[in-house]
């Protein structure tokens, strides 16, 4: 069993933090509209991050979000906006469609879960100067910016079991010192630039020692780019992937990043791990332990700093993982 797979064994401390929560929240302050409970209609486990989310470090004990503070469930975007922009902690459960435009902000010690068929629609969500945050199981489409922007120095940010495609840009953007972040169990598909870390080759200042993220358990289906890439970030851990027709290519490391490219599968992917691409300068990578079907000779350069310098893992065997990402990735699925 890999280190991912314990977070199946926290059910009973989970039955315990929601009974706290629940607790708070039958104590919780008045809602501002009469479009919102605060009974929780569905919560999912209590998890712990694991990868760079997971660490104790910059104060943070982890990456637990709202756990502590009231739980409510929103069911229209003018609530949903109103509880991300509260300073307080909130589990935020959303039941439904929130459709807006632009990225709108979501402040700390926040998580925001989907319930049953919950999207967010045409816009995306910005955390700026924020951490503690969990997004999961949550719909992301046709955003008109950014789906998810994480900037700023903003750090302890866990985004799991989320759906994410279409869009005008990216569907995550990690940027200007973002640090200490997990993006786990994702599906992304149909859609050209996934996910960047590091928005320009001229921020070596603020980005270089930070940008640290872990990407395990990801599906990158028919995404043409960035799975992600990657400028000054080191240590960037990219494990237990599932890349599948991915048509420009897969990772890319540039201007002296430091990526782990480890125990994936790449499926008809002609350029599965690049050192430097377009204008940007070459980037170290390592890769170690992945499949290649129909797929292009990776790139390598240099040495990389082990993950293992922050935190415990052990990668699925590689082989399984066209069967088990599929399955277990993406909305619905926790």
């Amino acid at each position: 069993m890999s280190d991912i797979s314990r977070r199946s064994l926290l059910a009973g401390a989970a039955a315990t933090a929601l009974t706290a929560v629940a607790a708070r929240a039958a104590t919780a302050e008045p809602a501002r509209t009469g479009r919102v409970t605060t009974n929780p209609v569905w919560a999912a486990p209590f998890q712990t991050a694991d990868g760079f989310a997971g660490t104790n470090t910059l104060g943070q004990n982890g990456t637990t979000g709202g756990v502590g503070g009231p739980v409510v469930t929103v069911r229209d975007t003018e609530t949903f906006l109103d509880y991300c922009d509260r300073n307080e902690p909130y589990v935020i459960q959303v039941d439904g469609i929130m459709t807006f435009s632009s990225k709108q902000g979501l402040r700390s010690n926040k998580t925001v879960i989907g319930l049953p068929g919950a999207e967010i629609r045409g816009g995306g969500l910005d955390m700026y100067r924020r951490q503690n945050v969990i997004i999961r199981n949550l719909r992301f489409s046709g955003a008109d910016d950014d789906a998810i922007s994480i900037q700023q120095s903003s750090h302890h940010i866990w985004i799991d079991h989320c759906d994410l495609s279409g869009g005008a840009d990216g569907l995550i953007d990690i940027v200007r010192g973002a640090d200490f972040i997990t993006v786990s169990w994702n599906h992304f598909h149909d859609h050209s630039k996934t996910a960047l870390l590091g928005h320009s080759d001229s921020n070596a200042g603020q980005d270089t020692g930070k940008l640290r993220v872990t990407f395990h358990h990801n599906y990158f289906n028919a995404t043409e780019q960035r799975h992600p890439r990657v400028r000054f970030g080191e240590p960037v851990h990219v494990y237990n992937n599932y890349f599948r027709n991915n048509r420009l290519y897969g990772v890319a490391s540039t201007e002296n990043a430091g990526v782990l490219v480890e125990a994936n599968y790449f499926e008809n992917v002609p350029h599965p791990v690049y050192s430097g691409y377009d204008e940007s300068g070459p980037g170290r990578v390592v890769q170690r332990d992945n499949i290649f079907v129909n797929s292009g000779a990776p790139q390598t350069l240099g040495t990389v700093v082990e993950p293992r310098t922050y935190y415990a893992y052990t990668p699925d065997n590689p082989s399984t993982l066209p069967t088990t990402v599929p399955a277990g990735a993406g909305v619905g699925r926790i």
